[in-house]
């Protein structure tokens, strides 16, 4: 059946964008991916992709680091007889009641995974949306290992290589470096350094980085601002092609695109 993976425009939703198709490719699933315009969108879901992926033909919609306040937009699916699985970061809308106590409204969709939802068990809350959208695709390879679709040894390369689009999120959407975000992030950047991704080198490349070591400070000043800006003046499905291509030259040719547009947005 087909899946529609729908991220956001910025740093973190890029990345869990790429990390829920690279593993459900891997898995041999049928999945496509929309990142929301800025402008024609607005954030997160709309009824215009919900409509979209109908008259696609799209069987199941995955959110990443949105879709835990799209009430109505999962409401509307639904209605079309899709099935909807949220991974989302952000707190749960809730109302407060007369006696002082929070009610929450999770959207009906099949699933949702957020630790920040009332009764989750994750042992820490802090994780960005790209983080969310690992540990269930970690659960996910585990699942098609045992039917033998990916190898033991394939799994944990794919999971290795991924943990750099996790640490890079996990900078660029500013979360706290405690607990295992500071473990994500340090591996996650050393990950980055020795990345097989055309994408990802090409980025470094044109940012000069290319066997530097990096630090935060890379992700947060140099190179998550060439995906943000990208969100922000013209649409971030650049940068999710960018490390969705094979093709090294085609990657250079997005990086140099990324890198002139943030330049743009600077000046």
């Amino acid at each position: 059946k087909r899946i529609r993976v729908i991220g956001d425009y910025d740093i973190d939703g890029v990345c869990a964008t790429y990390i829920l198709t690279a593993c459900l490719e891997a898995g041999g699933a049928t999945v496509d991916a929309v990142i929301p315009h800025r402008i024609t969108d607005g954030y997160g879901l709309s009824e215009r992709l919900i409509e979209e992926a109908a008259r696609d033909g799209v069987d199941t919609i995955l959110t990443c680091d949105n879709g835990i306040a799209a009430l109505p937009q999962i409401a509307c699916a639904k209605e079309l007889g899709m099935t909807v699985i949220v991974t989302d970061h952000h707190e749960v809308p809730y109302e407060i009641q007369a006696d002082g106590s929070r009610t929450e409204t999770l959207p009906e969709a099949d699933a949702v995974v957020d630790p920040k939802q009332s009764g989750c068990p994750y042992p820490y809350k802090g994780i960005c949306g790209a983080v969310v959208a690992y540990k269930l695709m970690q659960i996910y390879l585990g699942r098609v290992c045992s039917t033998g679709t990916v190898t033991e040894e394939e799994k944990t390369a794919l999971l290795r290589e991924l943990l750099a689009f996790a640490g890079f999120a996990t900078v660029g959407d500013v979360m706290e470096l405690t607990d295992e975000n500071r473990i994500l992030v340090k591996y996650g950047l050393r990950q980055i350094e020795k990345s097989e991704n055309p994408g990802l080198r090409a980025l470094l490349a044109v940012n000069e980085l290319s066997d530097k070591k990096l630090t935060g400070y890379h992700i947060g000043f140099i190179l998550g601002p060439c995906l943000n800006a990208t969100g922000r003046l013209d649409t971030a499905a650049r940068a999710l092609a960018m490390f969705r291509t094979k093709d090294q030259a085609e990657a250079f040719t997005i990086a140099g695109e990324l890198k002139a547009l943030n330049d743009s947005r600077k000046e």
